[in-house]
């Protein structure tokens, strides 16, 4: 009886787990994206390659676009895991 109790708790703790990872990265994909843009907008008066924080915030900008993207993976593919086994 221990080991389905403790079985049914790891599941929960699983779940929680994904549920908890992908809300941190909805947060920082967000973070990245609002400090992204604020780089870029304040240094767009010299607009080049060699204006090192323009391209941080570009590089930020487009590193939370695929932070939200591998977050909307990890949370489709933990919703279909978890649709398959129900």
């Amino acid at each position: 009886m221990t080991t389905k109790t403790a079985a049914v708790q790891s599941e929960m703790q699983g779940e929680r787990d994904v549920n908890r990872l992908v809300g941190w990265m909805t947060a920082a994909a967000w973070i990245f994206l609002g400090f992204g843009l604020l780089l870029s907008l304040f240094n767009l008066h010299h607009f080049s390659d060699r204006n090192p924080s323009l391209m941080v915030g570009i590089g930020c900008m487009v590193g939370s676009v695929h932070i939200y993207v591998m977050r909307t993976a990890i949370h489709l593919v933990h919703s279909r895991a978890s649709n398959s086994e129900k």
